[in-house]
């Protein structure tokens, strides 16, 4: 009798030990972890880690060579990786396509094309791999560029010039076109230029050969001036999106119907009379929707912390992060909501913070990733 029961319960201790392995395995996610970098010094180009959900852990799998790599992008099938090339020196730009494997975690060069402007520092990826669009930061001009079906880089099929500037004469003084990102139902490709202070929609239809955006009707919105519009990030579960600037430290929020913006809300990303340099770069929204951080460069090295109102859509400042670095030029959640990844351009170090998930503040997890200059970051599922 004690032999059954004993047989019994080991039985149950086993099933609970399965369960919980499961659960376990379930809970914890790994991920790929792409850094873009600036060569400039000595850095490679693109680096590829392995990065575990669970604890934060990150470990090297792989690199390649490619010069300034400053802004990369995955395709929606995890299959092909894209970077500018920010050669500079008022040399053309460029664009690289690399294939990925996902089961090995090994990246191999595809081909490369010329960008369509000088000084590329954005791109985009259509969810049907059709579609590369390219920011070209010092000639002002968005280009897009067909995909072939096994992931290279065709020609380019339009280059659409902008032209203006604004009240920063030395920042402003001609057209600088930061970003270029598709709204969530790809129907518009939204695009940040610093140099006019305006956000520009255009109407995107892939199935143009030739002509693919088209400049959607009174959708150039302006901008305070000396702002400098750099990136967006939409809402995920509101039609709002939020426009990080530059040059003022400020985000501006919109509400986003059909291709048009209608501002509801400005805010500083720096401390209340904030007296030293402003340089804001990016900006994020935690998965599941409450709260928007945004990093700040210059004199103040730090993340924003924001909560965002369920019903307004507004922002209310939380508290800010010093990024153990210089130079955050960019960061990124992982997909889970757990950690916040910066990159410190100048410090050569990416710092893993946690995130609280009732208050949205940082606290540093005492790990960190040492590659030269690093400047963009991605995950892809495994």
């Amino acid at each position: 009798m004690q032999h059954c029961l004993f047989q019994a319960s080991f039985m149950r201790f086993i099933s609970l030990l399965i369960v919980l392995l499961i659960a376990n395995q379930s809970f914890s996610q790994d991920y790929y972890l792409f850094t873009g970098t600036y060569t400039n010094g000595q850095s490679l180009g693109i680096y590829v880690y392995s990065f575990n959900t669970t604890n934060g852990d990150a470990q090297p799998v792989d690199s390649i060579a490619s010069k300034n790599p400053s802004y990369i992008a995955i395709s929606p099938n995890g299959k092909y990786v894209y970077s500018v090339n920010e050669n500079g020196n008022k040399q053309s730009g460029e664009v690289s396509a690399f294939r990925f494997d996902k089961s090995t975690g090994k990246i191999s060069f595809l081909n490369k094309q010329q960008s369509g402007g000088t000084d590329p520092c954005y791109l985009s990826v259509d969810k049907n791999n059709k579609w590369l669009m390219i920011a070209n930061y010092s000639s002002g001009t968005i280009s897009a560029l067909t995909l072939n079906i096994d992931g290279s880089i065709g020609s380019i099929a339009e280059t659409i010039q902008h032209t203006g500037k604004s009240i920063d004469t030395t920042r402003q003084e001609s057209a600088h076109a930061h970003s270029a990102i598709f709204s969530p139902d790809e129907h518009y490709l939204l695009c940040a230029d610093l140099g006019m202070d305006k956000e520009m929609i255009y109407k995107f239809n892939a199935n143009s050969i030739d002509h693919p955006l088209t400049i959607a009707k009174d959708s150039v919105v302006a901008i305070v001036p000396g702002s400098g519009p750099r990136h967006i990030v939409f809402d995920p579960k509101k039609p709002n999106l939020y426009i990080i600037e530059e040059l003022s430290g400020t985000i501006d929020a919109f509400h986003f119907i059909n291709g048009s913006l209608k501002k509801y809300q400005r805010i500083s990303t720096h401390p209340e009379n904030y007296q030293g340099q402003k340089g804001s770069a990016d900006i994020h929204i935690s998965p599941n929707g409450k709260f928007l951080y945004a990093s700040n460069r210059g004199d103040a090295n730090s993340i924003a912390i924001f909560s965002i109102d369920a019903n307004t859509g507004k922002l209310n400042l939380k508290g800010f992060q010093d990024t153990m670095g210089k130079h955050p030029r960019n960061f990124i959640i992982d997909p889970t909501g757990r950690f916040l990844l910066v990159a410190n351009r100048d410090t050569d170090n990416i710092v893993i913070f946690s995130i609280d998930q009732k208050t949205g503040l940082l606290k540093d997890t005492g790990k960190q990733l040492h590659i030269p200059n690093p400047v963009c970051l991605k995950f892809l599922k495994k």
